[in-house]
């Protein structure tokens, strides 16, 4: 928490007129909007996102037992993508995201693009017992979700300069709209998946085990798979396609609980939100006064700490 604070202070200094905007905000209406209107939602957004889909991945790893599951691995991303696509054609490609309900109409079909695309891979995998298949399917889903979306970015063109911002991955848009509907997704989120954190100890030992202590799987694993595709549908509909935060996070707060699923999950939210937060400022700060889109410096960092962590597990 302290790491968070201190991020959203650097956050809000960094841009072209730096810190100077911050110490003059107080008496200057100009320095003011910049740091109130510009700076601090979109690294409080940063924080969000991550939360999001650090939540997602840990959920992700303990529904189908596998610790490198990754939401965007499972087709969420894909259906989302799509139907951020598709409600952004409707739309005409023109309508003002950054109201309240832009910000709810594309958040609500990324939920269900998303809900749709886990669905689709678990109707093609049967179930989530092997993880081999149950990946392929993810693989295959979206591959063909991603070509959809391309059909449908092709036959309207006046979406395309929006779309190329969602699958870089970008969150210099984040407005305080955008950060109090990830706010009001993220809370019930994590409330669901801390009541539901017995489920995936269970899953943990087995599915046998698990249906030897009386859980009623069937309706706690479609629980688990709505927040899952509601974390993930809510963080692509405001930032875009950002990947390897939900890898990353679980594992790095693993070692902090080791023994049940309740406080990873909340734990892997907040490491999340930190690792995004802090993503965003570098992404700002290391070719300035130009930016990257944060979601290639994620996957470049996110891809190498993969491969390390293939290499660790092989050695």
């Amino acid at each position: 928490m302290a790491l968070s604070v201190l991020a959203l202070a650097v956050g809000a200094g960094i841009g072209s007129t730096g810190f100077e905007s911050v110490l003059r905000m107080r008496d200057d209406p100009v320095a003011w909007q910049i740091v109130g209107e510009v700076r601090l939602p979109r690294t409080v957004g940063a924080w969000l996102t991550g939360a999001l889909l650090g939540l997602a991945g840990a959920v992700a790893q303990g529904l189908f037992r596998n610790p490198l599951a990754d939401p965007f691995l499972l087709g969420s991303a894909s259906g989302a993508m799509l139907a951020v696509a598709i409600a952004l054609a409707l739309m005409g490609g023109g309508t003002d995201t950054a109201s309240w309900v832009g910000r709810l109409g594309l958040t609500g079909a990324a939920f269900l693009g998303a809900l749709g695309g886990v669905l689709l891979t678990l109707l093609l995998a049967k179930g989530a017992q092997h993880t081999m298949r149950l990946l392929l399917a993810g693989v295959v889903v979206g591959y063909v979700l991603g070509a959809l979306k391309d059909l449908v970015t092709l036959s309207a063109p006046e979406v395309l300069s929006a779309m190329v911002g969602f699958v870089l991955g970008n969150t210099a848009f984040i407005g305080w709209s955008a950060c109090a509907v990830m706010a009001g997704v993220l809370l019930p989120a994590m409330g669901l998946a801390w009541m539901l954190a017995r489920v995936l100890d269970g899953l943990s030992l087995g599915e046998s085990t698990a249906q030897s202590l009386g859980l009623p799987l069937a309706p706690m694993r479609i629980a688990l798979v709505a927040v899952l595709a509601l974390a993930t549908g809510t963080a692509v509909a405001q930032a875009g396609l950002i990947g390897f935060v939900g890898l990353a996070a679980p594992h790095l707060v693993r070692p902090l609980a080791r023994v049940t699923h309740g406080p990873l999950v909340l734990l892997s939210a907040m490491m999340g939100g930190v690792l995004l937060m802090l993503a965003d400022i570098a992404a700002r700060a290391l070719i300035w006064p130009q930016e990257l889109p944060v979601g290639v410096l994620t996957a470049v960092l996110g891809g190498g700490y993969l491969l390390w962590l293939m290499y660790r597990r092989t050695r």
